[in-house]
């Protein structure tokens, strides 16, 4: 690590859109936003429609929303203004396997030495996690490729696990049968699934929001949570009175352990294809 100088440049922490981070971690963090399109109404991701109103399109509206990354233009405006300022950054993205988000900022940050752009692996709060311990290790005296390649060594250590409230959004983006989700319905299934490898995996499935619940304490538990690092809990909807029950129902898990859990809406992309009532917790693995 360096010593701190104040000749040497600062490091920002850019995200796109769907990074998942507490509130109190906003405003340190430079985002570029992806556009999401409900048929010919198209928004730009956090910038004209915010979380609560993109889920209530997603509620009401008979298409499934479109996301599309960020243009190249947006990249490059970004990372000019850091080589302008004499800055250095560190872009984390959604997965590769989910989005080409990471792929573009590549492309551009190529004309950009100043920048280095790291695949995060996982989306929503998965990746808001890392972005978090990035902002935490800014001060620290890391040089850019040294903090780069700490971050990368963390990702394999990002765990994501979700219980979903209905397999309809699912089936509505293709991702599994129109038979499979209408019997997953009439059993009043509850898929808990998690990110491996930058892809949706599912680890079981519960019959009701108990049982669902019970899973995904059990599958948590089972991963072993490193509770010194960032821990960011999520849900997907209008309201957040499932999480809640899910956080009454995990106790065990976070007494002792954690001083405040903290928790946000999921983003857009994610919500998408998890539809509304979903939970998710994101943290280190030890």
């Amino acid at each position: 690590m360096r010593e701190k100088d104040e000749n040497y440049m600062s490091i920002r922490i850019i995200t796109d859109s769907t990074a998942d981070v507490a509130d109190r971690y906003l405003d340190k963090l430079i985002r570029i936003p992806l556009t999401v399109a409900f048929g010919e109404e198209e928004f730009i991701d956090g910038v004209t429609i915010d979380k609560a109103t993109f889920y209530d399109k997603l509620e009401t509206s008979p298409v499934l929303p479109k996301t599309s990354q960020p243009s190249p233009a947006a990249f490059e405006a970004v990372f000019k203004k850091l080589a302008d300022d004499g800055d250095e950054g560190i872009l984390i993205t959604v997965t590769s396997k989910l989005s080409g988000t990471y792929q573009g900022a590549c492309i551009v940050a190529e004309d950009f030495p100043n920048i280095r752009v790291i695949d995060s692996l996982n989306a929503a709060m998965g990746t808001g996690i890392l972005a978090e311990y990035a902002l935490e290790c800014t001060d620290k005296g890391f040089g850019l490729d040294e903090l780069s390649a700490h971050l990368k060594e963390k990702v394999s250590r990002i765990c994501l696990v979700a219980r979903l409230d209905t397999l309809k959004y699912l089936e509505k983006g293709g991702r599994i049968s129109k038979t499979t989700a209408l019997a997953g319905g009439l059993l009043n299934i509850k898929p808990v699934i998690t990110i491996e490898g930058g892809e949706v995996v599912v680890l079981g499935k519960a019959r009701g929001s108990k049982k669902a619940n019970n899973l995904l304490i059990e599958m948590i538990n089972s991963k072993g949570v490193d509770f010194p690092m960032p821990i960011v809990l999520g849900y997907t909807g209008r309201s957040r009175e499932l999480l809640d029950q899910y956080i009454e129902a995990s106790n065990s898990i976070w007494e002792g352990n954690v001083s405040e859990l903290e928790s946000t809406q999921v983003c857009s992309v994610i919500g998408t294809y998890a539809g509304p009532g979903a939970v998710a917790a994101a943290f280190f693995t030890r």
